[in-house]
């Protein structure tokens, strides 16, 4: 084969495997995505049921990381009047 030859073919090559690693990142983010959203649910959940236990809101402000306003916003999604 001459140099054209080799370059179109190697070109084509690069082209195919660009356009597969961009599906395999678009599947790895699609699957990060969801075990987030799985995460902040069992998080959410996680914090319903501390608070239901009697666990001060301050300390699940501490735990969970997340802020006041957002602690009383889950809590009231879930059912739970905040302090």
């Amino acid at each position: 084969m001459g140099q054209l030859d080799d370059a179109a073919k190697a070109f084509r090559a690069a082209d195919t495997a660009l356009t597969r690693a961009k599906e395999l990142a678009a599947q790895r983010i699609e699957a990060a995505r969801a075990a987030r959203i799985e995460a902040r649910d069992r998080l959410h959940a996680a914090i319903v049921a501390e608070a239901l236990a009697g666990v001060p809101q301050v300390d699940i402000i501490r735990r969970s990381g997340y802020s006041r306003d957002r602690v009383r916003t889950i809590l009231r999604a879930g059912g739970v009047e905040a302090e």
